[in-house]
């Protein structure tokens, strides 16, 4: 398998399981509150990564750890509590939408701070796409008015963190190995997601039914949605781009929207459209 061919093969794959990633934390949120969800999340994924990838730590050469501490709290730190707290209020299908915008927030902070130019179309797909997001969340909160849409900013943050996350990558540890980044990241995460925990009263429930059985489906989401898909997903920014990396979003509202349906959540006509618009936007932003 090619170059090309390999880029479009981890982006499939990766779609398909952050696609599915949203409705494990809704699952996840039935017997863990986000903070216990969150900080579970990120060790059973760290966990899973010092087994297969201790090795390559030793590789890191000392100045670098710096950047994969930023990288670790931008890239999985903050957005594994952010997406567990919006979705305590905001259907999972939505959520995997306002998380397409990631591409578009990629290119503004690549322009911003990374040197990247704007183009005229892109500048187009940055104001399409911040158009489709706002009508996707309005829409959501007046036809929903059991649901706190204000929550939708945090997915909105959590997008902004993980475009933040692949350029500081791109820039400055392209020279690392994928597994090294990746574990090194997790390793760093340990003792700030055990402290989360610790305060967050899990040790208190653990013995529930329930909390156990939300646990398995966190176990799924650490190991598969966090541990190997940032080992693909670091991969695929060597490979490729960041705007081409992060445009997996394209694929993950589809994935996300068909287990939403199965799990009878159902977006209105004009959140439809809302969504439609994102995509057109983070594609004309994606656009060279």
């Amino acid at each position: 398998m090619n170059s090309k061919q390999s880029k479009w093969f981890y982006l499939f794959i990766l779609s398909l399981i952050w696609g599915s990633s949203f409705i494990l934390i809704k699952r996840g949120l039935v017997g863990l509150n986000p903070f216990q969800l969150g900080s579970l999340r990120i060790l059973f994924a760290a966990l899973f990564l010092i087994i297969i990838g201790f090795k390559s730590i030793l590789k890191i050469p000392l100045q670098q750890w710096k950047y994969l501490a930023i990288t670790a709290f931008f890239g999985t730190f903050c957005p594994a509590y952010l997406f567990a707290i919006a979705q305590t209020q905001i259907d999972s299908s939505v959520s995997s939408i306002l998380n397409s915008l990631t591409p578009l927030n990629t290119l503004i902070i690549g322009a911003l701070f990374f040197g990247l130019h704007f183009k005229r179309n892109q500048i187009l797909g940055v104001l399409i796409g911040l158009f489709g997001s706002a009508m996707l969340i309005m829409n959501g909160a007046m036809n929903h008015p059991e649901q706190n849409y204000y929550y939708a900013i945090l997915v909105l943050i959590a997008s902004v963190c993980y475009a933040l996350n692949v350029n500081l990558i791109k820039k400055y540890l392209s020279d690392l190995s994928v597994l090294s980044i990746t574990t090194g990241n997790f390793l760093i995460l340990l003792f700030p997601a055990l402290t989360v925990l610790f305060f967050s009263g899990f040790f208190d429930q653990i013995h529930l039914e329930q909390v156990q059985h939300s646990v398995l489906y966190i176990i799924v989401l650490g190991v598969m949605g966090t541990g190997i898909a940032n080992i693909l997903f670091f991969k695929l920014i060597k490979m490729s781009s960041p705007v081409f990396a992060t445009s997996v979003t394209y694929l993950i509202p589809v994935v996300a929207f068909f287990w939403g349906m199965l799990d009878q959540e159902m977006l209105t006509p004009v959140q439809f459209v809302g969504a439609f618009i994102i995509l057109i936007g983070v594609y004309l932003s994606a656009k060279k």
